[in-house]
């Protein structure tokens, strides 16, 4: 069911949390992730055990390599509405720089999308990405996701503001 070509996806464990620290201080990977106060390894692996269980209106996702079953990303799905039927991919990080370019990115956003269309029955995924994030911007339009608006300046980074794409996926669109 969470299984496509490369990798696997599987709810997180509180061993993931980290290597998610790791990335979160990795100024290549967090370059675009939205800013917030320092933390401790200690107070993320205490987050990680208080993590609440996942639903299908709030689920967090660990991605792992198929062969290796290796931890290398994460997907947060959330604000699930059942009635449009759709769901925002909160954030997605490949957080491992030497699995880049290899396609296990475009691998699990196809994944994450047949789960959400098929298995829960939704007909739409919409995301807000960096419009100024090139690789992320080309990811999700290699997947399907066409541009639907802009929200200008809402994203600081580095002393600089940048536009957010919003960006949407019916579940007939898919690639």
């Amino acid at each position: 069911m969470l299984t496509g070509e490369r990798v696997h996806l599987r709810a997180l464990e509180p061993a993931d949390s980290e290597p998610m620290w790791r990335w979160y201080h990795d100024p290549e990977v967090g370059r675009w992730m939205e800013t917030a106060p320092p933390i401790s390894l200690a107070q993320n692996m205490k987050r990680g055990e208080e993590r609440p269980r996942n639903t299908f209106e709030q689920m967090l996702l660990a991605v792992e390599t198929l062969d290796e079953r290796k931890f290398i990303g994460y997907a947060a799905l959330g604000d699930t509405n059942f009635v449009s039927g759709e769901i925002t991919l909160e954030s997605f990080a490949l957080g491992e720089r030497d699995h880049w370019g290899a396609g296990y990115a475009t691998d699990a956003l196809r994944v994450i999308c047949r789960y959400a269309f098929e298995e829960i029955g939704l007909n739409r995924v919409m995301l807000w990405v960096v419009a100024e994030n090139a690789a992320a911007v080309r990811l999700y339009e290699r997947v399907g996701f066409v541009v639907e608006g802009r929200r200008r300046e809402a994203f600081r980074s580095g002393g600089r503001r940048y536009d957010y794409l919003m960006m949407g996926l019916l579940a007939h669109e898919l690639r």
